[in-house]
Parts: structure tokens; C-alpha cells; sequence
């Protein structure tokens, strides 16, 4: 076994940008699914809020079987491409054809609920052939406690410089040649993920070497999981991470609602996720440097609590009120830096636990899990927001009449779920047990275990 497992020797950036760019269409497609998507199969289409959130939360259950099953099998791949590649490479025609579908339905009338269902279902599976390898592929890079948070920086970076992107082409035509609405804004981004899903998958599974020093695993899978949850630092994390990503899901599904129904300034959403995700991209340098001083889970709760203090401002906002959501949409997007790179850090030092104590490389299944919390959240998220706004009578319809109990719910939902939900998160945050020196001490012994194991031929 090689002796370099507690080096600290620093990925060259040519590695993490390569890597990091395949993050490109992960990133632009992944909120259009929770906030652009229901808006518009559910106003424009005439598909129920109710049917849609039912939709959102059955598909999900597919993934109870899936997640699972690809993080185990991608564990137990060994091809000469390696581990990882070779489920990425899968991944990339699956998400192709069905981005297509879901963001070019027809408009004649004969999409229905049934349509919306296969399609998401179609995209959830290549979305988890790529997550799972992809985001354990990343935790596999460096063994370093600082230079994962780099590598997870960079993918967040790149990521978010193609979703700000994805913001200023609808943003430009919309106040260049007053093209926009939900309709046109879909299918602006549609296009960008089908650009993009060949180009930047093909350029990370070309240029990014894939590590063959690891431990195959081979503990069954229902043994595997059951020594994963007792795993501690695992349990505080991934409930951590799954009630952030429940209300991070549930504000951004309601933020059209928001905008169209309280500031009654439609067109001008695509401006506020502009002003918002450009600020995200500022403040990822920013915690990236902090966590070397506050530690990863410090960071984290830092940043989650700069929502919990600015989003009640949007209860007090009313028609008009548009320019008046920037200044805190600004901090919000500046503290969701550290939510977009601290969790992500944390999980390979998490799964280096494991490591220790099994003597096996179980990434692929650790990031399963993860993945299915993610889109768990990611349907339960807006179900809950969906379902909330029909139970008080609000009407998504365009043009409807909401009265003011209607859109006190609304205001209610969409400023005081973030701050229930992340201050939660960073209560959490305050009982996770890993710091730099800790996880140091768990790579030495990492390093001497594999040390005493014989040479692999």
C-alpha cells in the first residue's frame, strides 16, 4: 500500500478545475427542479399544486432502492478506468434525454401528471449515477483536512459561476429584448444543461486521474449501512445536512410565489436569484479561508446564521417592494457560501472514521446515503411548501385573486422556514466531534493500519 495517506501535498488547480467543472450542469439544473419547474407545470400547464407535490415526493422513493444499490455497486467496481468513471459516463445520455423532456414539454395540452412522473423518475436515476461516483470521486482527491474544503470550493465555484451565468443570458433578454417569463426562462436553462452535460462530463472523466490505492469492499451492503449509522460524527452530519437541505428546498420552491404574489414583479425573479447566487459566489473564498481558523462545522453554523437573521425581513415587504429584497437576498446568498462547500468537507473526513474502522473504502455508499437525504429533502421541500400554500386556499393560477390570510401564509412560509430549518441545522452544527486534529490523528492511524497490510500486487 503507498505511504503517502497522511501527505499533505496539495492537488495541482489544473486537477480541481477539471474536476470541479462537471459541477456546471449539476448546478444549473438542480434549482429550475425545485423552483422553476413545479411553478410552471403547475401555472402554465394546469397540473394541481397538490398532484405536483404528491409527484415530487413519490419519486423519491425510488431512490430508497436506488441510492443504495449504486453506491454499493460503485464501491465494488473495478474496471480499468477505475471506480468511478465508468457510472459518470452512464450518467451523462439518461439526464441528457430526460432534461429534454422535462424542460421542452409539449404545450398542446397532452402533458399531464403521468408525464411529469416518468420523466422525473427517468432523471432521478442518472442523477444519482452521476452524483453518487462524482461527489465520491472528489472525497477521494486528497486525504488533507484543508485541502478537501479547497477541492469542495473549487466544484462550488465553478458550479456557481455557470448558475450565476445561467441568470444573466434570461436576465439580458429579458431587458434587451423583453423576452422572459417562466416559460422562456426553462427553456433558456434547458438548453444550457444539454450544452454543457457532454463538454464538461467528458472534459472531468479525460482529464482527472482516479486513484486505484483503496481497500475494495466487502462487507454486504444491509451490514454496511447498519455500521455506517454507528458511525456518531455520520449521524450528526447527515441530520444536519438533511434538515438544511429540507428548508433550503422549501424556500426556494416558494420564491416564484413570493415574487409573483407579494412583490407582484414576476419577470424581475430571475434578477433576484442573480443578485443572490452572484453574492454566494463571493462568499465561498470567504469561508474557505474562516474554516482554517473556525473549523469546518463553526463555518457552517456562521454562515447558516446569517439567514436566520436577515430572512424575517421579507415579512415586512409588500407590492413594489422588489429593490428592498436585494440587500437581503445579498447576505443571504454571501452566508450560503459556507453551506455550498463546509457539509460537502466534512463527509470525507466522516467517512474516514469508517475507513479506520472497517479497512475499507466504502465512499461510493457513504455518498449514497448522502444523496438520498439530498433529494429526500429536495422533494420534501417543496411537497411541504406546495401542500402548505394549497391548505391556505393560496391560487398559483396567474391573475388570481389570493386574499390576505393567502398571502400572510405566503409571506409566513417563505420568511420563517429558513430560519427554522438552518438555525436548527446549526444547533446541530454545535455536537459535531470533528475537528483538524482529530481528524489528523484518525489519517496516522489510517496510515498505520494500512501500513501493517500486505503489498497489493
Amino acid at each position: 500500500m503507498s505511504s503517502s495517506f497522511v501527505s499533505e501535498k496539495k492537488l495541482p488547480r489544473r486537477t480541481k478545475f477539471f474536476y470541479g467543472l462537471s459541477e456546471m450542469p449539476i448546478s444549473i439544473a438542480n434549482v429550475p427542479l425545485t423552483a422553476f419547474i413545479p411553478n410552471y407545470y403547475g401555472s402554465e400547464l394546469g397540473i394541481p399544486l397538490a398532484f405536483i407535490a404528491t409527484i415530487l415526493l413519490v419519486t423519491r422513493l425510488f431512490d430508497c432502492i436506488s441510492d443504495p444499490l449504486i453506491g454499493y455497486l460503485g464501491d465494488k467496481t473495478n474496471t480499468r478506468w477505475g471506480r468511478r468513471k465508468p457510472w459518470i459516463f452512464m450518467s451523462a445520455p439518461i439526464i441528457f434525454f430526460a432534461v429534454y423532456k422535462l424542460f421542452f414539454p409539449a404545450t398542446d395540452g397532452s402533458v399531464d401528471g403521468n408525464y411529469l412522473f416518468i420523466w422525473l423518475l427517468v432523471f432521478w436515476l442518472g442523477w444519482t449515477m452521476l452524483l453518487i461516483p462524482y461527489y465520491a470521486w472528489g472525497a477521494e482527491l486528497s486525504p488533507e483536512y484543508n485541502e478537501r474544503t479547497s477541492i469542495a470550493a473549487w466544484r462550488a465555484q465553478i458550479g456557481m459561476v455557470a448558475n450565476v451565468a445561467r441568470k444573466i443570458v434570461p436576465t439580458l433578454a429579458l431587458l434587451l429584448f423583453a423576452y422572459g417569463g417562466t416559460r422562456e426562462v426553462i427553456e433558456m436553462i434547458g438548453l444550457a444543461v444539454l450544452v454543457l452535460i457532454p463538454i464538461t462530463i467528458g472534459a472531468t472523466l479525460y482529464k482527472v486521474p482516479e486513484s486505484k490505492d483503496y481497500n475494495e469492499t466487502r462487507i454486504p451492503i444491509m451490514q454496511g449501512l447498519r455500521t455506517m449509522w454507528g458511525n456518531h460524527p455520520f449521524r450528526v452530519l447527515v441530520l444536519a445536512f438533511g434538515v438544511c437541505y429540507i428548508g433550503m428546498n422549501l424556500s426556494t420552491a416558494v420564491f416564484l410565489f413570493y415574487i409573483r404574489g407579494i412583490v407582484q414583479e414576476e419577470e424581475a425573479g430571475i434578477v433576484f436569484l442573480l443578485c443572490y447566487y452572484s453574492s454566494l459566489l463571493c462568499g465561498i473564498p470567504f469561508w474557505t479561508w474562516a474554516s482554517k481558523y473556525l473549523g469546518k462545522n463553526k463555518t457552517w453554523a456562521a454562515g447558516l446564521t446569517c439567514f436566520v437573521v436577515v430572512t424575517p425581513t421579507y415579512l415586512f415587504l409588500g407590492p413594489g417592494d422588489f429593490l428592498w429584497t436585494l440587500p437581503v437576498t445579498t447576505i443571504c446568498g454571501f452566508g450560503a457560501g459556507a453551506t455550498y462547500v463546509m457539509p460537502h468537507s466534512m463527509k470525507a473526513d466522516v467517512i474516514d472514521i469508517d475507513r479506520l474502522e472497517t479497512g475499507e473504502d466504502r465512499t461510493a455508499l457513504f455518498f449514497a446515503v448522502w444523496s438520498f437525504v439530498m433529494k429526500l429533502g429536495a422533494a420534501l421541500g417543496p411537497a411541504l411548501a406546495l401542500a402548505m400554500l394549497s391548505w391556505s386556499g393560496f391560487d398559483s393560477t396567474p391573475g388570481a385573486y389570493n386574499g390576505p390570510n393567502q398571502l400572510l401564509g405566503l409571506k409566513l412560509i417563505f420568511g420563517l422556514s429558513t430560519p427554522i430549518f438552518f438555525g436548527a441545522t446549526a444547533i446541530i452544527m454545535l455536537f459535531y466531534p470533528i475537528t483538524e486534529e482529530k481528524q489528523i490523528e484518525v489519517r496516522k492511524k489510517i496510515e498505520e493500519q494500512r501500513a501493517m497490510q500486505p503489498e497489493s500486487g
